[in-house]
């Protein structure tokens, strides 16, 4: 499996440009996972429902199942600041790419995308010259940029998600996913 993280402030158009990364990915055959780093409280359940009331009951782990999809939901005892690793762990490994919106600070290769701010708004720095783990940078605004983009990281357009693709297919062993040594 390839895994790809795409990191950039909100609102900048990550879940966007992802959804027609998706697509061309899968016009080529190909399987696609995502994980998305949510900031605020998620439930996929509905109250009053027999796994709702099994989760209320205490249950720490619900399969939902049908013939058509499954959805496991996961009780912690307490907050977690999950690690991008653990959750590429909970994927089918026979996907080809995993594609990861948010986890911003993981150690995983990643697109940063960036647009110049709104007038009033403040110029946000480049991730990519602080984090070694920015291969690219996804702009739609390159005269725009606070600073020059490091040598070692490849400019792309943020508007040409046909380009992005081929540039992540290109990648090939760069991007295969290994997932990292416990010691």
């Amino acid at each position: 499996m390839h895994a790809l993280g795409f990191a950039a402030y909100s609102g900048t158009g990550k879940t966007t440009l992802l959804e027609k990364i998706i697509a061309l990915l899968r016009q080529q055959g190909l399987r696609v996972a995502t994980v998305k780093h949510a900031h605020h409280d998620v439930d996929i359940d509905q109250p009053g429902k027999d796994s709702w009331r099994h989760r209320q009951a205490g249950a720490s782990q619900v399969l939902l199942v049908c013939d058509r999809r499954m959805a496991l939901v996961q009780e912690f005892d307490a907050p977690q600041d999950m690690d991008v690793h653990a959750m590429l762990a909970q994927l089918d490994p026979r996907m080809d790419w995993a594609l990861v919106e948010g986890f911003k600070q993981g150690n995983l290769p990643k697109i940063e995308l960036w647009r110049a701010p709104a007038p009033g708004k403040p110029m946000r720095p480049l991730q990519c010259w602080t984090d070694p783990d920015v291969l690219a940078l996804a702009t739609d605004a390159p005269d725009s940029l606070p600073q020059p983009v490091p040598v070692h990281v490849a400019l792309l357009d943020l508007n040409q998600p046909e380009a992005i693709v081929a540039w992540m297919l290109a990648q090939g062993a760069q991007l295969q996913y290994v997932p990292p040594k416990i010691s």
